[in-house]
Formats: structure tokens, C-alpha cells, sequence
């Protein structure tokens, strides 16, 4: 991924940054998120909800390390974890989730109903 690449995905409105994660994460199967120093997935808060942040490619990931979240490390997962662990996490923690934010800015939010149905209709056509 080079910087041109970088620079005009970031600059996207978050609704079009969303459909860019769910055609990358179908056609690659893999996402990040970050975790913080004792190994947690971090979250952020807006009003009253708490948001599980995701991102698309790594470069994306470490572009958000700012504003309290500096040594938070990058981590990659894949359908299986979404499957095994991150659904079950989100679900039993009400999250809502932030796809792509972008540094300190909100990415798309979504529930995980939403999610879910976006990221299988996408997976579909790569059946």
C-alpha cells in the first residue's frame, strides 16, 4: 500500500471509508484493531456508547495510535477470530463498533446486527 493510496482512503466520508473496510476485509479476510499494554482490546467512548474500533490494513491502524492510545499495539485478525471471539466480545459488552476511524476522528458506526449482514453479503461474492 503506498502513501497516495493511504492519504486518499483516509480522506474519504466515513460511510464510504466503511464500504472500502468490508470490500477489503472480504476480499483479504483479515482486520486490525488495536490492544492496550496488558493485552486488552482498547474502546472508545462517545456519549453514552462505547466503541470496539476497526480498521482494514495496519498502516490505517497505526495512523489512529494518538490521544491516549500511543503504546497500544496493532492487532491483526482474521474471519475466524471475528467468528470464535470478537462477535461474542462486542455482544457481550453492548459495543457498537467504529470501522475505520480515522486519528482521533469516528469511523462509521455500526451495530453488530448491521456488521455482520454487510460484511456476509460482501463475502458472498467471493464465495
Amino acid at each position: 500500500m503506498n502513501q497516495q493510496e493511504i492519504e486518499s482512503v483516509i480522506a474519504l466520508e466515513p460511510k464510504e471509508r466503511y464500504k472500502y473496510f468490508i470490500k477489503k476485509v472480504a476480499d483479504s479476510e483479515i482486520f486490525y484493531t488495536l490492544t492496550d499494554d496488558t493485552g486488552d482490546y482498547v474502546v472508545s467512548k462517545i456519549d453514552d456508547e462505547e466503541l470496539f474500533p476497526l480498521w482494514s490494513a495496519k498502516e490505517y491502524t497505526e495512523l489512529c495510535k494518538v490521544n491516549g492510545w500511543e503504546n497500544c499495539q496493532v492487532k491483526k485478525l482474521d474471519l475466524d477470530d471475528l467468528e470464535d471471539e470478537i462477535i461474542d466480545f462486542i455482544a457481550d459488552h453492548g459495543y457498537l463498533i467504529n470501522v475505520f476511524p480515522v486519528f482521533d476522528k469516528t469511523g462509521f458506526v455500526v451495530d453488530l446486527t448491521e456488521f455482520s449482514k454487510d460484511l456476509s453479503e460482501e463475502l458472498k461474492n467471493y464465495g
